[in-house]
């Protein structure tokens, strides 16, 4: 299916798509159109969804670097501003709190509908301000040439990792990216795996900003596994995105923790030597604590400015109702590559790879959409690289102790 519509709709989106981008952010006259601002990536799928418009009224896809959507929304003028922005649900936060993204009204029916995670993950201080379209999460794939077993374990992923890096069949035992300046995100299936978790969650499950745990009892009597997996050299701060992939690639890395955006390339024979492969979650690294990745959400905004432009009611219609159903996730899903966040639509998808990290992210967090959550990110990734630097490390309970005060310190003042 999935070949089938890019065939039907790229000939006829590309030139559409390039017009807009090229013409940057035509300015609005009332009611004219719907302005969508999205990424190359999802542009054609997009553009696809809207072929006539929307209840009569055109739409517009331009595109924009995706992390450039969150800063030029809070900075254009209103002209040339976008009634609707696709985004992640980090944004959420930000653009709620500067208002320029609006409350919706999501109906029960559409909410069952979807993922109730992803639903949560935009959600901002109790109002909805989005509807997830797509879910993406970071998963172990393992080079099944080189590991014929898949691990049940983490000690045992560790001793088969170590065992190929010792017999020259690999150079890196644990692809996990870090790089000088850090990657919590890629990490955090290893935190969760230990206990750490970032904010605990008040009883109306907003987040606790005052429960950090990032240094919790549990990750704490933990943290030691941290610095064996140093001495051993299983995972190393110097292992950057580059290396990660050019390593793996080459098949000389058993283990790769990443997510589907790197799945062309190892399926591509002119970049990958790997011709097997399997994807999973990381297995458990102790008792009682299933290490979890964090969940990224995609979805669909309403920006304060359709009603300026005399469009609010169709593209909140857009948004809310015709983006979360299973028609339009699905088109949306078969063109992108992403996981669905509506059930329905979920159940559809053909496509392995996508369907094992859809399975891989189960119990997965989503990413904290609150502003404070930036003050989180440097701490918590500066902790691994100090800890898992090789030589010179300091113990990782030192290290984690230290980023927890880091990120209080931050946080209080504001």
């Amino acid at each position: 299916m999935r070949r089938s519509l890019r065939a039907m709709v790229i000939t006829s989106t590309v030139a559409a798509v390039a017009f807009g981008s090229l013409l940057g952010t035509p300015a609005h006259a009332a009611g004219n159109k719907i302005v969508i601002w999205t990424d190359k990536d999802r542009a054609t799928a997009v553009q696809y969804l809207f072929p006539n418009g929307y209840k009569g009224i055109p739409v517009e896809v331009v595109v924009k670097n995706f992390e450039d959507i969150r800063a030029s929304v809070s900075q254009v003028t209103a002209d040339a501003a976008p009634d609707v922005v696709f985004g992640a649900n980090d944004w959420v936060g930000e653009l709620a709190a500067n208002g320029k993204i609006v409350k919706l009204n999501l109906a029960d029916r559409a909410k069952l509908a979807l993922d109730a995670g992803a639903v949560s993950a935009f959600n901002y201080r109790g109002g909805q301000y989005g509807v997830p379209v797509a879910t993406e999460n970071i998963a172990l794939i393992t080079n099944a040439s080189l590991v014929p077993t898949q691990p049940k374990t983490f000690d045992e992923l560790s001793k088969m990792a170590l065992a190929l890096k010792k017999s020259g069949k690999a150079t890196v035992a644990l692809d996990v990216q870090q790089g000088a300046g850090g990657d919590a995100y890629h990490m955090y299936p290893l935190f969760s795996g230990l206990g750490g978790y970032i904010f605990g969650k008040t009883a109306s499950g907003a987040y606790n900003t005052n429960d950090i745990g990032v240094f919790n009892k549990t990750f704490a009597a933990n943290a030691k596994l941290i610095d064996e997996w140093n001495r051993t050299g299983l995972i190393s701060s110097k292992v950057d995105a580059d290396i990660a992939k050019s390593t793996f690639l080459a098949g000389k890395a058993p283990f790769w923790i990443t997510g589907p955006w790197n799945l062309s390339d190892i399926k591509d024979p002119a970049k990958s030597k790997v011709t097997k492969y399997r994807i999973t979650a990381v297995p458990p690294i102790v008792a009682g604590q299933q290490p979890v990745p964090f969940i990224g959400a995609q979805g669909v905004m309403l920006t304060s400015f359709a009603a300026g432009h005399g469009v609010e009611s169709a593209a909140r219609s857009l948004v809310s109702e015709y983006m979360a159903t299973e028609k339009a996730q699905y088109q949306l899903s078969a063109l992108n590559d992403r996981y669905p966040a509506n059930k329905a639509a979920a159940l559809r998808v053909q496509n392995p790879q996508l369907k094992a990290f859809g399975a891989a992210g189960a119990g997965g967090i989503p990413i904290p959409n609150i502003p404070q959550m930036n003050s989180v990110w440097g701490p918590l990734g500066s902790a691994w690289v100090a800890s898992t630097k090789g030589p010179g490390a300091i113990p990782a309970a030192k290290a984690f102790a230290q980023a927890q005060a880091a990120i209080k310190k931050a946080l209080a003042a504001g």
